[in-house]
Order: structure tokens, then sequence, then C-alpha cells
């Protein structure tokens, strides 16, 4: 199939997983890296209920605030 007919069914709203080969797929610049990092309860606290608030998880919630804020300040690096 011809990239500007994958182009077309997929604008089109076709189901094009088919045609994918995601044997080779990757996420760029989503490397994993473990930190940790102490926080007082207070804060511990305040993240767990914003979010059970949010339905995510605790690290989700981190991972949230600091990408907008990095995001906020151009400091992330692509």
């Amino acid at each position: 199939m011809k990239a500007h007919d994958l182009d077309n069914r997929f604008d089109e709203g076709d189901d094009i997983i088919d045609e994918l080969d995601l044997s080779q797929a990757s996420r760029p610049l989503r490397k994993q890296k473990r930190v940790n990092v102490d926080f007082p309860t207070w804060m511990i606290d305040s993240l767990d209920r914003e979010a059970a608030r949010l339905g995510v998880t605790r690290q989700s919630i981190i991972k949230i605030w600091l990408a907008e804020r990095l995001e906020q300040h151009g400091s992330h690096s692509h």
C-alpha cells in the first residue's frame, strides 16, 4: 500500500493497524530512569488526595505536574 493511500484511509477513520509493522516500534525520548526523592509526610498526603481525586497513581500525578512545570519553563529537551 502506498503512503498516500494509508494516509487517506487513516484520515477517513479506517482501522489501519493491520497495515503497520509494529515489531520495531519504539517511543523516542521515553527511556525511563529511576530516581529516589524524599518528600515530607504532609506532601505525600496531599499528593495522595489529589491523585485519588483524579483517579491516577501518586507516581502519575508527580510525573504530570513535573512535566507541566518543565514545559512552562522550556526546560525539556527533545
